[in-house]
């Protein structure tokens, strides 16, 4: 029985990078008889022009039945005035949520071909190998109440909430736990807890989760130090688990370490590890559509989507494999280009990691 992926491209550079991603989906398919099907729809900005939503009803159906979800990126100023109800970015926390998709996995990654493209000095960011375990579908993005509203005196306030329970920072924190297990037993756990109710119970509930892993050394860092310790000392970190709001800036942050954002994957998963994988940038509308964008976040994310929802490590360890072989050769998009390289375009990158993976 084939497994079925559902691709939304998105909007601004989504659909280019996204195209590049599907070539490659399409030879692994082939070469190692992985039985995929691929069907497309919208999300975000483009569901928007196309159904009047960000996330249409019988989008979430086909996501809902679909085995794996590939998103390219959502969001543009050509929506910057719409209703905030419809904004591309509410499809976007709506697919999550509805779908459950509550450990946000994001790697970062040094390729050593990448080392110079880094913001920091190679000898600092040299063999950086980061995982970091957002929480998705919890805290200020989703918290009720939130309100902008008009005091008696005239002036504008708003408010956000940021509740978390026990369950959802329990469940999440067995994910670090579970991926530390696997890597170096190091986990580090992000919060702001001197300040923060929802940090000081997230602790808590880390510290109790930890009785269940005792070969795994935990730590507890809050958030600003965190920060800083990324550029000034990142391969300290090992895993790091903290909530959604936190891990949006961290793993952002942490994208420069490794030369681009445009290099780092991502996979959104459930219980169950069916997920949603998407490159970690967003839509860069002020490049779309000039062919200039890098595609191998969104390649990379294909592998994860390999390897977690579909099981099939030989395929995700080939496309990583050919996206390295790419760069030995040189060729590099305008985000990690440096003197002594290639530049290359979106389509030429995607040509190379296909050629490259044939050869495998």
């Amino acid at each position: 029985m084939s497994k079925q992926i559902l691709v939304l491209p998105g909007d601004g550079i989504g659909p280019e990078i996204m195209a590049e991603a599907v070539k490659v989906l399409r030879l692994a398919n082939d070469k190692f008889d992985l039985n995929v099907e691929l069907s497309f729809d919208e999300l975000g900005g483009a569901a928007v022009d196309k159904y009047g939503v960000p996330l249409a009803d019988e989008t979430l159906a086909r996501a809902r039945a679909a085995d794996a979800v590939l998103l390219g990126a959502v969001g543009g100023p050509k929506w910057d005035k719409i209703d905030p109800a419809i904004r591309p970015e509410r499809g976007l926390l709506k697919i999550r949520s509805q779908l459950g998709l509550f450990a946000n996995l994001r790697p970062a990654i040094l390729y050593p071909q990448l080392a110079d493209a880094s913001s920091l000095k190679p000898e600092v960011v040299a063999g950086l190998d980061i995982l970091i375990v957002r929480e998705l579908t919890g805290g200020i993005y989703f918290g009720q109440p939130r309100e902008t509203k008009v005091l008696d005196n005239g002036e504008r306030m708003a408010y956000d909430t940021l509740p978390y329970s026990e369950s959802e920072i329990r469940r999440i924190a067995k994910v670090g736990f579970d991926m530390a297990r696997v890597r170096n037993k190091k986990l580090c756990s992000v919060d702001k807890a001197n300040v923060l109710a929802s940090s000081q119970l997230w602790r808590a509930v880390v510290e109790e989760v930890a009785k269940d892993y005792p070969d795994v050394e935990l730590s507890h860092m809050y958030v600003d130090n965190a920060a800083m310790q990324l550029v000034r000392a990142p391969k300290q970190f090992d895993v790091m688990v903290t909530d959604n709001m936190f891990g949006d800036i961290l793993s952002d942050e942490a994208s420069m370490l490794t030369g681009s954002i445009g290099m780092l994957p991502s996979a959104s998963l459930d219980a169950n590890n069916k997920g949603m994988y998407e490159p970690c940038h967003g839509s860069a509308p002020d490049i779309a559509g000039q062919g200039i964008a890098n595609p191998l976040a969104t390649i990379l994310s294909v592998s994860m989507m390999l390897r977690y929802s579909f099981n099939q490590a030989q395929a995700a360890d080939a496309i990583e494999l050919a996206v390295s072989k790419v760069l030995d050769q040189g060729l590099r998009t305008g985000d990690i280009h440096s003197v002594g390289t290639t530049r290359v375009g979106t389509a030429a990158m995607g040509d190379a990691v296909v050629e490259a993976l044939r050869s495998l």
